[in-house]
Formats: structure tokens, sequence, C-alpha cells
């Protein structure tokens, strides 16, 4: 075995999270209004502890009109009525404390809604001291430079303010105004806002859009040859190039997060394995974690366009690229991995085969890949139990701005739109907003009123109490998982090196800390594969995970049944 090149990490306790992510609006209802909120996920701290995980991760609870599903924030500092109370709250951080499980909360510094009050006031006179918090564009020097507006109709990032006669900045929707991080009040603003938390207990922020804080105020032309040529024809990488971003993420860890044992992790659009170490090395003082979007992007094409089968993705892509995302933190830095989360579709319908014959196997590969790579890994509720895509026909059906949006503008340009909702059954990320699934109950369990989202008909079969009762199916499965990566340090802090690096679906890899070695085999299709790279079958006892019964062995070597996962021990 070569010598790891990272033989022992400095420890940390972010390292060694494995983050459960809910969003509360779909997990748990308390008062049968439809939605999810803060005493459903009280009402659920066993079965989170059940789990295994040891740190929470829950999406915008804040005051917001909800355009975008709460990324759009009028008020920073409390709690909006339908998710409950300030009180409610604060019971859930003693709680989770109390059973030694952290809090991660959701932040957006990039913007706020229009309801704001800082906005209220800003947008009635360029006199009045709020004016300046936000990027404005005066009409009397025409008509502002092109930028793109992610969830705007018309694709403008610019919107026209009659009382100020002038444009406003928003990244994404109409109601999400951009804040002017070069004004120093605003920064200060932000960081007493934060410090606020962190002093009510909260043990980590994930921060949304962040590299989309610093903007050139020049706003040079960006032509698309440019966009292509230097930016990958992407918006989104241009956006995390403002001239001060890193400049604020160190005042940002001086002024606040060195204060604190807190975690401080970014959604990271727009940065690549070349460029990750400049925001999470640690002699850079910035970030502690980011997770960027290059896994999320493979087999897709640009928004509004057809996406290919989900079958059809590259798995020798794939391999190349986890491979390479695990190497850049040999020496500094650390990573994290994901399949699925709020803003995308479900793991198991995107990655793995939702068919009947394979939904659990692949479901279960799926989670033997994140527990076992060298990240921290997150975990999105309801992945647990294998839910899938529900699949919508009907825009009437959409909830998401994304999507409704989307589906507006193609259709107003005489576009494919059943098309679109087609390719939505795949991608839309309504597809993992439906609500969590407790039982076969009327509404899965989950409320007794009239659910916010539409609940996939599947739940009758794919539920937690049915899965309880069951010891092979995927939610104890997971749990077995999560024990082995807590019980081998090698899985969290062990080396990685991949053991295939050709175009088949097997993804092979070992883990190694120190003399113990694990190996890890992965087909990530829905028919046979071999593997000849073990000379002989590992004996029983070394045998830690396998989601089949028995390993098939023949004299080319080891044959990998559909979506099989294996981790052994090949090395003490």
């Amino acid at each position: 075995m070569p010598t790891p090149p990272n033989p022992m990490p400095s420890p940390k306790w972010w390292k060694e999270a494995i983050v459960y992510q809910i969003f509360p609006r779909s997990f748990q209802d308390s008062d049968g209004d439809g939605n999810g909120d803060l005493r459903g996920i009280l009402s659920r701290l066993d079965y989170i502890l059940s789990l295994g995980v040891n740190t929470l991760w829950i999406n915008p609870v804040y005051p917001s009109p909800q355009r975008d599903n709460g990324y759009d924030i009028s008020d920073f500092q409390d709690v909006d009525p339908r998710y409950g109370t300030m009180a409610d709250l604060e019971t859930l951080i003693k709680k989770l404390h109390e059973k030694h499980l952290r809090l991660i909360m959701d932040m957006v510094i990039n913007h706020t809604s229009d309801e704001h009050v800082w906005f209220r006031q800003a947008r009635t006179s360029r006199d009045n001291p709020y004016y300046p918090y936000y990027i404005w564009w005066p009409a009397e020097k025409g008509k502002p430079p092109y930028r793109l507006g992610f969830f705007d109709p018309a694709g403008e990032a610019w919107n026209y303010n009659e009382a100020t006669d002038s444009y406003y900045l928003h990244y994404f929707g109409v109601g999400q105004p951009d804040l002017n991080w070069d004004n120093p009040k605003v920064r200060q603003e932000l960081y007493k806002m934060l410090r606020f938390w962190l002093d009510r207990g909260v043990d980590g922020l994930r921060f949304d859009a962040l590299t989309f804080i610093s903007k050139d105020q020049a706003f040079p032309e960006i032509t698309p040859k440019i966009l292509k040529e230097k930016y990958r024809d992407d918006w989104g990488n241009y956006y995390a190039t403002g001239p001060h971003l890193h400049d604020y993420l160190r005042e940002l860890r001086r002024e606040v997060l060195s204060h604190y044992d807190c975690v401080a992790i970014a959604e990271a659009s727009g940065v690549s394995s070349d460029t990750v170490l400049d925001f999470v090395a640690d002699d850079r003082q910035e970030l502690d974690l980011l997770y960027h979007f290059e896994g999320m992007l493979l087999g897709t094409l640009p928004r509004g366009f057809k996406r290919p089968d989900p079958a059809g993705w590259d798995r020798g892509e794939f391999k190349k690229l986890y491979t390479r995302w695990s190497e850049v933190f040999d020496h500094r830095g650390w990573g994290t991995i994901y399949l699925g989360n709020h803003d995308q579709p479900r793991m198991l319908s995107r990655w793995g085969d939702d068919s009947e014959e394979y939904r659990d196997c692949s479901a279960k590969l799926l989670f033997t890949f994140l527990l076992t790579m060298r990240a921290t890994p997150f975990l999105y509720s309801g992945d647990e139990l294998g839910m899938s895509n529900i699949r919508f026909k009907s825009i009437d059906e959409y909830e998401d701005i994304e999507t409704r949006l989307m589906y507006e503008k193609l259709k107003a340009e005489g576009g494919d739109t059943q098309g679109f909702l087609q390719d939505q059954q795949l991608m839309a990320r309504d597809n993992s907003r439906t609500p969590f699934q407790w039982s076969a109950e009327p509404n899965a369990g989950f409320t007794p009123g009239r659910p916010w989202l539409k609940i996939n008909p599947d739940f009758v079969k794919v539920n937690r109490d049915a899965e309880e009762k069951d010891a092979a199916s995927v939610l104890n499965f997971v749990r077995r998982m999560i024990r082995i990566r807590k019980q081998y340090p090698a899985l969290v802090y062990g080396s990685f090196s991949a053991m295939t690096h050709d175009s088949s679906p097997v993804f092979a890899y070992n883990r190694t800390l120190h003399n113990l070695t694990l190996s890890v085999l992965l087909n990530l299709s829905s028919a046979d594969q071999p593997f000849d790279g073990l000379f002989s079958p590992p004996s029983a006892g070394d045998v830690l995970i396998n989601n089949y019964p028995v390993l098939q062995w023949t004299r080319q070597g080891l044959q990998l049944k559909p979506w099989q996962a294996l981790v052994f021990v090949c090395g003490r």
C-alpha cells in the first residue's frame, strides 16, 4: 500500500459530522395547516437520533413572503409564524444539544426579500439612508448593462423602481434585491445578525449563494464571447469572481466566525476543484466547507433544455470528477459530498434506478458512496427511505418559482412546454420537496390537513413505519452504514485512492489510515459487471457491507450484481 499523502488530517467535529438536512416545510406538520414546522421537527427528534447522524441542517425558517421557499428573507432575526415561534426554535436548539446533536441554520446574506424593512425604506428615495444598502443603476445613465436574473421571467437582473427612478440588481427573483456588500454598514449589520444566532447556540451556518456577494460595480459589458471563453458560458461562474469576495470572506471570519466553535459552509456556485482551496484551505482563514455543483451538472444541459435519460449520465466522468475532488484535499482543506438536497431532484431517481426491481439496492449503493468518501457527507431527509421523484404532469402541480417561471418564459416564446414538463419530471426541485412519508396512513402521516405540496402516491409502500419493520430496508441499511463510518476512522480521515480509472460503471477505491485499509466496490449500473481487481474473495468476516445476500465469484474475478455495493477490510 502506498503511504497516504495525508495520514491523519487535524481532527475537527465538522469533519466527523454526518449532516442530515431537513426541509422544514415538508418534514412534519404539528398543527394541521399542511406545512411542516419546528414543533413537527421536535416531535421527530428520536427518529433523527435513531439514524445515527450527529448534525442537523434546516432550511430557512425566517419570516418570508415565500416566493422562493424562504430564501427571500424579510426579517433575519425572527421565525416565520408558519414554522412556529422563536421559543420553538430555542427549544429545538436546547433539545438537540441535550441529545448531543448540533444545528446548522441556513442563512442568506447575498440578498433580502423586497419586503425587508431595509428595502422598503430604500426604494422610497435616493436620499433614504437605506438606499445604499442595495445596488442601483440610475435611470439617467440609460439602460443598465445586461446581467442574468436566474428567477426573472425575462432573464433580466435589473428591475425598475419608479420612486427612485433607478434600477435595483437582483441575481435571483424580482423580489430578492441584492445587498451592497461594498457598503461597510451593510456588512456590520449582517455580522451583528450572525452573532445573534451564534450567541443562541447555533453550531454552524450554511450560506446560500455566498460566492455571489461581491460585485464589480463598474458593471463592465459581459458579451456572449467573454462569457463563453472566460466563464465557461455560465453566469454563475462570472458572479463568483467579484473583486472583493475573498476580502469579505476573510473579514467575515475575523469579525464573526473566529469567535465561535462553529462551522461555516458555503453554497458555492462557480467554484471548481481548481479554485476551491482559495476558500477552504486553513491558511486562507475564510470558510471551513463548501459544496460544489460540478457533480450535479453531469449529464445535463443548460437550464430550460431537455436533459438525457437518467441512465445516460457518464459513469466514467462521475468517477473522475469525484476522484479529482477528493484528491484536491490531499494536503489542505476539507470537502463535502452530497447527491441530493432541496435544490436537486431525489437522489434515487437522479443517480440510481427507481424501478421496482432496483430501487432498494441502488438507494443502498448511493448511501454507501456518500458514507465512504473522504468528505463530510450531507444526507437529505427522505432519501434514507428510498423516496423518489413524484414526476408531476401539469405545471399547476408545481410550487417552485424556478419551474413555474421557466415554463412561463418558454410558453411566451412558443417553445415546447410539454417537453419541458417531461424534463422536469427528472430534474425539478419540487421532486425533492414532497412531504416526508412517515406511514401508510392518510397524507403519509405528515399532516391531518391539506399538504402544501402533493404527496408521492408511493407512500403506501415507501414509508418509515414499513421500513422500521423490515431488517433489509433502505432505512436500516443506512443506519448500519452510518455505524460503520463512525466505527472506522479510515472512512473519515483515511487517504483515498481509486482502483478504477476506466469508463466502466464500476467505481472501486481504498480508504487507508495507518495500517488499516477498507476497500469499496460500487457497480453504478443496472447490469452485471465484472471486476478483476481482486485476486481472491474476501473472507466472510472481512465483509462489512454487501447489499446483496451473496458474493458472486468466478475464475475471472468478482461479478458484481446490478447496483451492488461492497465494503470490506483488505488490510490490517
